[in-house]
């Protein structure tokens, strides 16, 4: 078997971390978890933790599983590296749930770029605004987390 060039291989890897991003998101993550993970405090770090667990685990599973079957040649290191990109830029997104519309100072870090960045009157007017920029936060990663995973095989 000719081995996947490295484009394959991210086009790959991209639409398995895209569609484990979806079942982690939404199938896997308990509703608990969804409900507290922006609350301040333990709890609400806790609960952010847990969601980004499963939420890795789902996307290492399906890498493991598809990268396997399909025979990308997948290095263990560089599918750490990228998951870890995936999990660290996830908490931190999701740790903004519920804050989107806060315009003051004591609103989550990523919350206040986006209003800095002159989306704020978008998040203010629309409440679905928040959860649009989340995913696409989300999308932005997983494609960067793709390029890390991808990079040169074996």
């Amino acid at each position: 078997m000719t081995p996947p060039t490295a484009a394959a291989r991210f086009a790959a890897v991209y639409a398995l971390l895209t569609a484990s991003h979806e079942a982690g998101d939404y199938w896997v993550q308990q509703d608990s978890d969804a409900g507290a993970k922006g609350h301040a405090g333990h709890e609400g770090r806790a609960a952010c933790a847990r969601h980004v667990a499963s939420y890795t685990a789902t996307q290492a599973l399906a890498l493991g599983l598809a990268g396997q079957y399909l025979g990308l040649r997948l290095t263990w290191r560089r599918a750490a590296a990228g998951l870890a990109v995936s999990a660290v830029t996830h908490y931190v997104a999701d740790r903004c749930a519920g804050h989107w519309q806060e315009t003051g100072d004591d609103a989550p870090a990523l919350v206040r770029f986006a209003h800095d960045y002159g989306k704020g009157k978008w998040l203010t007017r629309d409440p679905g605004a928040g959860a649009l920029l989340d995913q696409a936060w989300h999308k932005a990663w997983i494609t960067a987390a793709a390029v890390v995973i991808a990079g040169p095989g074996r």
